[in-house]
């Protein structure tokens, strides 16, 4: 839905910002078209945690200018009439017909670490969709969204990647990278069991006969894991 008219007085149409840092220049290549159809004309639809809730069918609208909430978001959050402020302007339809709002809420809306209240309109009509996410928010966090390639960036993404390479390249002395480098591991962490019926009776089954490279093979890696202490014989 596009915005008629702006509303005035204590709530802006503008989300309010939680955490704010510096955003790097973002973009998108032919890579990020990978894993969608093309040619395509869909509109960006995408899920967000609004409300403490993994809400889905999210559509994104850098046309509106507002961000809209309907009536399947409205009851999945167990919103009543007294949670809205008034919200008296009238909206225009994707079909362009004019709406009038029920009312307005802030509600948090959590992107990984980031944090932004944001002021969603409640209108009471039918859509596939549980809301609109418009130019307030994508504004707020510096978003940038094409669908086109059916996507949306974060300017907080890469720094995060950045910090957890670096965080993964000051601990490289904690991984292990195959069973032989995890050497002395408490059972009391982690141990594999194997579920077996006492109660039914032990079968030996027939000898598989194995080439002699597989059996030397077998016969290798058993010997590494009893060296290293990742197997022991119990019986």
């Amino acid at each position: 839905m596009s915005v008629a008219r702006l509303p005035t007085g204590d709530f802006s149409h503008a989300s309010k910002r939680v955490k704010s840092d510096t955003k790097p220049v973002l973009g998108f290549s032919n890579e990020d078209k990978v894993g969608t159809i093309q040619l395509h004309d869909d509109a960006l639809v995408i899920t967000l945690k609004i409300g403490g809730y993994d809400v889905k069918r999210v559509i994104v609208d850098q046309e509106s200018a507002v961000e809209i909430m309907y009536p399947n978001l409205y009851r999945g959050l167990n919103l009543k009439p007294d949670d809205l402020e008034p919200y008296n302007s009238p909206l225009v339809s994707f079909e362009g017909r004019v709406v009038t709002p029920k009312g307005q809420i802030r509600l948090p809306m959590q992107t990984g670490a980031e944090v932004v209240e944001v002021d969603f309109i409640f209108v009471d009509v039918y859509s596939p969709y549980t809301a609109i996410i418009a130019r307030p928010w994508l504004h707020t966090l510096g978003v940038i969204s094409s669908t086109l390639h059916q996507k949306v960036k974060y300017p907080f993404e890469r720094q995060e990647n950045e910090e957890l390479t670096e965080f993964l390249k000051r601990n490289l002395d904690v991984f292990a990278w195959n069973a032989y480098e995890a050497l002395g591991v408490d059972p009391e962490f982690i141990c594999h069991h194997l579920k077996v019926n006492s109660l039914i009776t032990l079968k030996k089954q027939p000898p598989q006969r194995l080439s002699k490279e597989h059996a030397n093979a077998i016969r290798e890696e058993v010997t590494k894991l009893k060296q290293t202490g990742t197997i022991k014989e119990i019986f």
